[in-house]
Order: structure tokens, then C-alpha cells, then sequence
């Protein structure tokens, strides 16, 4: 008896309810037998069917034989609302990337020096490259490199079981000496393609961080980080356990 599974076995296994799985049973999709007037399930040969279904990379269909929406693995919108959040309560920029620094979110809090010298969008390709360097970064820990403007900006990383699958980027924070030389906001003009004056109007108009909110700002964003890498390893269980069940209820 130690290798068959009960009905509340089977639900907390496939994370379904009991009525799915009397009707599963009924269908011939689920194995059982009866022990005296309750269903028992054989362990081996569910985990089979499982793996099986793993493997196969079956379509995912729900209970009743429909296609249920799309589970998406990177809930954008509740990570847009989170990181909004956070880069509210910081007082930065922040956005999440992939791992080759293309962008994945929308920025919240762009500083207006940001917004004048990125209004072409191939601009922006500026600071991806400066979000590749940090993803090539060996260091673990936070800390703070000066990006193509010449302002600060960290990453914390975003882990995916045991793979790294995106950062957590802040920026938009004036470094100890802002606002630059004049000769070097010529360069970010001509750098930027966009015109000395609107350099020179917006260049204040950046991130002052005290020490103390630098150093509390790179102690969050890996936080940050790690409270994402939650939420996507969640959601791509969920995925993964949708596909089993569904793939389960094809077996007959």
C-alpha cells in the first residue's frame, strides 16, 4: 500500500481538484483502482506518465480538452508594477534587461537627462552596451559603473534556477563630480546625435544620491533582483506543472 498515492495525493501531486480528478479517472485518462469504496493510484505509474509527458512536450490542453490561455513565464506586467514601485521609493531609474542587456521592461523614473539624449531610439544602444559590460561583470555584489552619459548605474542578477536569465538595472545617478566638463558634454552631444543646447538644458536634471542613498540604493537592487528571480521561478513551475496535467489528460 506504501506505493499508492490517495485522491488528496494525486491533487497536491498535479494541483487540481478533486472532481478533475474523479473525472480523469472516469475518462480512463488516470489509472486507479479501488480500495474498498476510495480511488488509490499507483506512484509509479503516474511519475511515468509525467515524465513521459515531459518529454513528449505535449500541447497543453486543460481538463476539459480546451487551450487554456498562455501562462507567461516573465510576468511583465506584474514586474513593470513592482519595478515602478521600487524605483518610486529609490529615487532612480530602473529597468529589467536579459542578460545581453536588451531592454525587457519599460524604464521607470527615466531622469530628463536620459530622456534628452535617448529621444532617437537607436540612442538607447548606448546603454545597452554599457548593460552588457555590467552583465559580463565576475563581481557578485553590486556596485556602481559610470555608463556611456557618464552617470552611475548597478545591476542586480536575475536567476532562473541555477541560471542567470536577466538584471535588475538602476541608474540615472550623478557621480561625485556633475555635472561635466564642457568639453565633455560636447562629446556626448556629437556621441548622442543630439545638439549641444539640449545637452546643456537637461544636464541637470539627474539623480543627486548622498552617500548614505548610493550605498542603500546597491543594497536593494539585488533585493530587488532576487524578489523577481521568486516570482519567475514560480511561474515557470506553474508552467512546467500546467503542461504535465495537460499532457496527462491527453494519455489515455
Amino acid at each position: 500500500m506504501a506505493d499508492l498515492l490517495t485522491t488528496h495525493d494525486v491533487q497536491a501531486l498535479l494541483h487540481v481538484d478533486r472532481t478533475t480528478i474523479y473525472r480523469m479517472v472516469e475518462s480512463g485518462q488516470l489509472p486507479a483502482i479501488r480500495v474498498g469504496k476510495q480511488w488509490r493510484f499507483a506512484r509509479a505509474e503516474i511519475e511515468q506518465w509525467l515524465e513521459r509527458a515531459r518529454q513528449a512536450g505535449r500541447p497543453v490542453l486543460s481538463a476539459a480538452g480546451v487551450a487554456p490561455a498562455k501562462v507567461e513565464p516573465f510576468p511583465s506586467a506584474c514586474i513593470q508594477l513592482i519595478q515602478d514601485a521600487f524605483a518610486d521609493l529609490l529615487g532612480v531609474m530602473m529597468v529589467v534587461t536579459d542578460m545581453h542587456g536588451q531592454p525587457v521592461t519599460q524604464f521607470s523614473n527615466p531622469c530628463g537627462f536620459y530622456q534628452a539624449l535617448t529621444r532617437d531610439p537607436e540612442a538607447v544602444g548606448h546603454c545597452i552596451r554599457s548593460w552588457q559590460q555590467m552583465a559580463a561583470d565576475p563581481a557578485i555584489e553590486p556596485r556602481f559603473f559610470p555608463s556611456e552619459m557618464g552617470l552611475l548605474c548597478a545591476r542586480g542578477l536575475i536567476r532562473v534556477g541555477a541560471e542567470l536569465k536577466g538584471m535588475v538595472v538602476i541608474g540615472g545617478i550623478a557621480p561625485e563630480i556633475w555635472p561635466p566638463a564642457a568639453a565633455q558634454l560636447a562629446r556626448l552631444a556629437e556621441q548622442f546625435d543630439v545638439s549641444l543646447a539640449t545637452v546643456m538644458a537637461h544636464v541637470d536634471e539627474v539623480y543627486y544620491l548622498d552617500k548614505a542613498a548610493q550605498e542603500r540604493a546597491l543594497r536593494f537592487v539585488q533585493r530587488i533582483a532576487d524578489i523577481f528571480s521568486h516570482i519567475v521561478n514560480d511561474r515557470s513551475a506553474l508552467c512546467g506543472r500546467l503542461q504535465a496535467i495537460a499532457s496527462l489528460t491527453m494519455l489515455s
